[in-house]
């Protein structure tokens, strides 16, 4: 037995005598009676408009799909693997959804990236819907082979009802960024639940941007394979008028000396804006030395917007070297603007500049920069739509 068999054997073990459940992340199972269909009265959908998601949770089967344009650089492979493969590989649904789309999907998708390969250039998944009569269940596995290096950005774009459950298996040693960007068009309704494991000293970046859809819950779920893991959770949303954008986290520290951190940031404006963000960590018994934070901010632009935001820390063990969290909802900050003005800046230019500030050094750390003026020029139009809104109700 080599010494990371033996480490992970270690943390498999200690997790089968100390086994905690969060009390907002549900065991996992493939069983869909485990995971009934959602009243609206349980703590994990109290936040979800559940008439709004167009029978997405009924259980209905569908051959419709997304058409996929892919960019694969040398040194990445793509392929189909049986349900049978995928249920051998990926990590077991928690959650209705999730379980509906690893029954439901048939096939699934398999990003390779060998051990020891770097790929230079990014893998971009392009996912496009044509109608949302469509109902779509997708299964996705990425496995990232010991220190290799990678980036892959998943775009979705059009319309359809998108249920998704996706693995990342990251080897030990790894680094690999990950991109989700939301870019749906207005009647869009889109599930889905990244699990992440990050192996011994492997560090992930996984960010998760949300535009467009009219119904978009997402779940980024990270644990670790074994001591040394990093794990870095970003998002930015921007909601507007009746848009519903729910963001959920959970950071599962099942192994010592592992870190994590998110930062998630979001927007909202026009009557019936909602945004929901919960992050959750869990510290066990068995993960000394961690070191964890979460943090979240909101901006309400206009009126007729909610944004709620939980922050929650589960701790089994006070030898750490650190966690905590942090939660903000305001206004726009009218001092500023008038500071702005006060030196001459025009109304509109210092609304933009203000609303550009809270946003752009979350782009910068998403580190892929060939997505970075995309990203920049749909806040920028987003922020439009705000300076006009802001200046009538003046």
């Amino acid at each position: 037995m080599t010494v990371t068999d033996a480490a992970r054997d270690t943390v498999a073990a200690a997790l089968e005598s100390d086994r905690v459940e969060s009390h907002l992340n549900p065991p996992p199972s493939y069983d869909l009676a485990d995971h009934p269909l959602p009243t609206g009265r349980e703590e994990v959908w109290r936040f979800t408009p559940l008439k709004r998601l167009r029978g997405l949770l009924d259980g209905e089967a569908s051959d419709a799909h997304l058409t996929w344009d892919t960019t694969i650089p040398a040194g990445a492979n793509l392929t189909e693997i049986s349900a049978d493969e995928a249920r051998g590989l990926e990590l077991p649904p928690n959650e209705r959804p999730a379980a509906l789309a690893a029954s439901l999907s048939g096939t699934a998708t398999l990003l390779d990236v060998p051990a020891d390969t770097r790929v230079e250039e990014p893998i971009v998944l392009r996912l496009s819907g044509a109608t949302v009569e469509d109902l779509v269940h997708g299964r996705m596995i990425y496995r990232f082979g010991a220190h290799s290096e990678a980036t892959v950005v998943l775009v979705h774009e059009g319309s359809a009802r998108y249920n998704a459950i996706s693995t990342f298996l990251v080897g030990d040693g790894a680094k690999v960024t990950v991109l989700s960007l939301q870019d749906w068009a207005d009647d869009a309704v889109h599930l889905g639940r990244d699990s992440i494991r990050v192996g011994r000293d492997a560090s992930v970046k996984h960010a998760s941007i949300s535009f467009g859809g009219d119904v978009v819950r997402l779940h980024a779920n990270v644990e670790y394979a074994g001591p040394g893991g990093e794990a870095e959770l970003l998002g930015l949303y921007y909601a507007d008028a009746g848009q519903h954008l729910e963001h959920r986290l959970f950071a599962d520290h099942n192994a010592p000396k592992t870190k994590s951190n998110v930062n998630y940031k979001g927007a909202l404006q026009g009557t019936g804006a909602h945004t929901v963000w919960i992050g959750n960590v869990l510290i066990r018994k068995v993960a000394e030395g961690i070191e964890t934070y979460e943090e979240n901010r909101n901006l309400v632009l206009t009126d007729g917007c909610q944004a709620d935001s939980v922050p929650n820390l589960e701790i089994e063990t006070g030898e750490i070297e650190g966690a905590g969290h942090a939660s903000a909802t305001a206004r726009f900050d009218d001092e500023q603007l008038f500071y702005l003005k006060s030196r001459g800046v025009s109304e509109t230019e210092a609304r933009r500049l203000v609303l550009h500030g809270f946003f752009v050094d979350l782009i910068r750390k998403v580190g892929v920069p060939s997505l970075e003026e995309r990203l920049t020029d749909t806040v920028e139009a987003e922020l439009a739509k705000t300076v006009t809104s802001g200046l009538n109700q003046r």
